[in-house]
C-alpha cells in the first residue's frame, strides 16, 4: 500500500500516452498489475463509501468520518512500525475508535451531544498517538505522505483481499439494517417510540463507518477523505429525496470519480487524489449551480440581485 509502483513511474515518465484509440488506451491502462489492483480496490472502496456515505450525510455524522480518518492514520503508521500491513492498522484503530465513541457517548444524556464530546476526546488521543508514531518513524516520510494523500496505486494483492472481505461484510450488514437505520436516522424519537433499537443502530453504524473510512483512506488519504465519503452522497441527496435512488446515485458517482481519477492519473504525472477530489467538487458545484438557476429566472425583471 505504501510504495510507488515502478509501472506508474514509467507512465509518468512518458512511456504511456493517451490516444484517440480507446481500446488501445484501455489496454495500456490495465497493462500493469498494480493498475489492476488499483481499479479493483478502488471499485470496492467506492461501492462501500457511496453506500455508507449516504447514511453518514443523512445522519449528520460527517465529523465522525473525518475523526475516524485521523484515527486510522495513527493506526496505519503504528502498524507499519511493527511490521504489519497498514490496512490492518487502519481497520483496528478505526474499529476501536468507533466502539470508543459508542461507549463514551452513551454515558451522556443526549446521544448526539454525547457523541460529539466522545468524538473530540477520541480524536485528540488518536492525534497524540499519531504524533508519537510519526516521531518514531522519522525515516518514513514517504509512507506518511501516502497515508495523508492516498496510495491506491500501491495496493498489494494482500491488501485487495482484506479490502474485498471488509467490503462484503460491511455491505451485507448495511443491507440488513438499512430500513430501521433509515427510520432511526430521519426521526430517532419516533423510531425509538415504535420499538426500533436506535442506540444499537447508532453504534452499529459507527462500526460500519469505521470500516468504510479505513478503506477510503487508501484511495484519497486522511486529508481528502470527504471526496468519497461525503461528496457523492451530498450530490445524490441534492438530486433526489428517494432513499433507494439516492444510495444508487451516491454509489455510481463514487465509482465514476474513482475510475476517471485513476485513468487520468495513469496518463499524467499528478496524484490520483487530486483528480478524484476535483471531479467530486466540480460535480457538486455544478449541481448546486443548476439548482440556483431556476430561482434566478423566476425573479421579476425589476428586482435587484
Amino acid at each position: 500500500m505504501l510504495h510507488t509502483p515502478i509501472g506508474f513511474a514509467d507512465a509518468a515518465a512518458g512511456d504511456v500516452q493517451l490516444s484517440w484509440n480507446l481500446i488501445a488506451d484501455a489496454q495500456q491502462l490495465f497493462a500493469y498489475h498494480f493498475m489492476q489492483n488499483a481499479f479493483l480496490a478502488g471499485t470496492l472502496i467506492a461501492l462501500l463509501a457511496g453506500a455508507v456515505g449516504y447514511f453518514m450525510v443523512l445522519r449528520g455524522q460527517s465529523f465522525a468520518g473525518h475523526m475516524l480518518a485521523n484515527v486510522g492514520f495513527a493506526g496505519a503508521v503504528g502498524a507499519k512500525l511493527i511490521g504489519w500491513s497498514p490496512v490492518v492498522g487502519l481497520l483496528v484503530f478505526c474499529l476501536g475508535a468507533a466502539l470508543g465513541i459508542g461507549v463514551l457517548g452513551e454515558r451522556n444524556g443526549r446521544m448526539q451531544w454525547g457523541q460529539g464530546v466522545a468524538i473530540g476526546t477520541v480524536q485528540t488521543f488518536a492525534l497524540g498517538l499519531g504524533i508519537l508514531f510519526v516521531q518514531l518513524s522519522s525515516s518514513y516520510a514517504a509512507g506518511i505522505y501516502t497515508l495523508l494523500f492516498g496510495a491506491v496505486l500501491g495496493i498489494s494483492d494482500r491488501d485487495v483481499s482484506i479490502i474485498a472481505g471488509t467490503t462484503v461484510v460491511t455491505l451485507a450488514v448495511l443491507v440488513t439494517i438499512a430500513r430501521p437505520l433509515l427510520f432511526a436516522s430521519i426521526d430517532p424519537d419516533v423510531a425509538e417510540a415504535r420499538g426500533v433499537p436506535v442506540r444499537l443502530l447508532d453504534n452499529a453504524f459507527l462500526v460500519l463507518l469505521a470500516f468504510a473510512t479505513a478503506q477510503a483512506v487508501q484511495v484519497v488519504g486522511v486529508l481528502l477523505i470527504f471526496a468519497l465519503l461525503v461528496t457523492p452522497a451530498a450530490i445524490a441527496q441534492q438530486v433526489t429525496a428517494r432513499p433507494t435512488a439516492a444510495v444508487a446515485l451516491s454509489i455510481l458517482l463514487a465509482l465514476l470519480f474513482t475510475w476517471v481519477g485513476l485513468a487520468i492519473a495513469y496518463f499524467t504525472p499528478y496524484p490520483v487524489g487530486f483528480f478524484i477530489t476535483s471531479l467530486a467538487f466540480g460535480t457538486y458545484g455544478l449541481v448546486r449551480l443548476f439548482q440556483l438557476l431556476p430561482k434566478t429566472r423566476a425573479r421579476p425583471q425589476g428586482e435587484l440581485l
